[in-house]
């Protein structure tokens, strides 16, 4: 894009353009006005005006020149909404220098006063998003480390081919991955009382823990050990020696990159009992691949470590839950089905 062809665009879209500039500037994405002027396409010199206009008077100085519209009755055009929505889409409120990671209505109220100069309250913002087909939801978590690539693979190629396998040697697949439990942790959720007297959960004040081992399959079977020292090799085996024993069949183990999933220990252990189990492990830093973390966050859900007396107090209270969804094989199947573990229905052709 050429300063010509930037002065073709909307004031708004001109706007974008100018704050994603000093944006990457200002953390040092881009290390010079050359860099940037290549990257964002525009000249050395138009990057230089607007980083010296940062400089001196932040981003209010970069606002277009735009008359500003206020009132009730006035509109932002179609074409200022697409600019609006394509930020909203490709850039967060932190990468142009507006605020923190995430979208709030103050924060895109501030986005459309800067890029079309159209001031709106935040209760006005969320109307407006909702009629747009804008919702407030949750973001999902990815790691900075998580590989693209490998995640495709692994959805593509790596687990469809198990499955494969599980098929041709009526073997089933167990879904694996291990959490805590601490006594110092707040009460999940919120309790309703009158305006300005906050209620009260009394709670144990010492630091206790356990920890959960567990594995899932597509059918609804669940296994499960409690455990309250470290996560060890020793563990991890004696959990996988358990699992083969009572799943009556050779089981295909999906886990994570846990340091002891990859140990020396497990790693003999796996090969002497190849013909009981067989591990694979999934693409680093993608939790949200796994069906097994689900039921983790239901543990956590339902299970109030804050309230345990003692830490056998804990390890019982722990146990209860896991074997009352033993007998719920339905809600296990459900975890499968949660959006972003849906691939793994792939077994359920089998």
């Amino acid at each position: 894009m050429s300063d010509q062809d930037l002065r073709r665009l909307s004031p708004a879209a001109q706007e974008v353009v100018r704050l994603r500039v000093v944006a990457a500037l200002e953390s040092e994405r881009v290390r010079s006005y050359g860099e940037a002027a290549e990257v964002f396409g525009v000249s050395r010199r138009s990057v230089g005006t607007w980083w010296r206009r940062y400089q001196a008077g932040g981003r209010e100085a970069l606002a277009a020149p735009v008359k500003s519209r206020t009132g009730r009755d006035e509109l932002i055009s179609a074409e200022d909404r697409a600019v609006l929505f394509a930020a909203m889409a490709d850039y967060t409120p932190e990468e142009l220098l507006i605020g923190g990671p995430l979208w709030t209505r103050a924060l895109v109220a501030e986005l459309i006063r800067m890029v079309v100069g159209v001031v709106m309250t935040e209760q006005g913002v969320g109307k407006w998003l909702r009629r747009h087909g804008f919702t407030p939801q949750r973001p999902a978590r990815r790691a900075y480390q998580q590989k693209p690539d490998k995640v495709r693979a692994w959805l593509d190629t790596e687990y469809p081919a198990i499955v494969a396998r599980v098929r041709s040697e009526n073997a089933v697949v167990a879904w694996t991955d291990q959490c805590g439990l601490r006594s110092d942790t707040a009460p999940p959720g919120r309790s309703w009382a009158p305006k300005g007297s906050t209620p009260v959960v009394h709670v144990n004040g010492k630091r206790l823990r356990v920890n959960i081992m567990s594995a899932i399959a597509f059918r609804g079977a669940l296994w499960f050990s409690v455990f309250t020292g470290r996560f060890t090799a020793k563990v991890f085996i004696t959990f996988l020696d358990r699992l083969a024993r009572q799943a009556g069949r050779k089981v295909h183990v999906i886990a994570d990159r846990h340091p002891v999933h990859r140990s020396k220990a497990v790693t003999a252990w796996l090969a002497a009992n190849a013909h009981r189990i067989e591990l694979h492990l999934m693409p680093g830093y993608s939790p949200e691949l796994n069906p097994d973390e689900i039921l983790n966050a239901d543990i956590k859900r339902h299970v109030h470590p804050a309230r345990a007396r003692s830490r056998n107090d804990l390890a019982r209270e722990t146990r209860r839950f896991p074997h009352r969804r033993q007998r719920q094989p339905d809600i296990v199947r459900g975890y499968f089905h949660a959006p972003h573990v849906r691939y793994t229905t792939l077994e359920e052709m089998t």
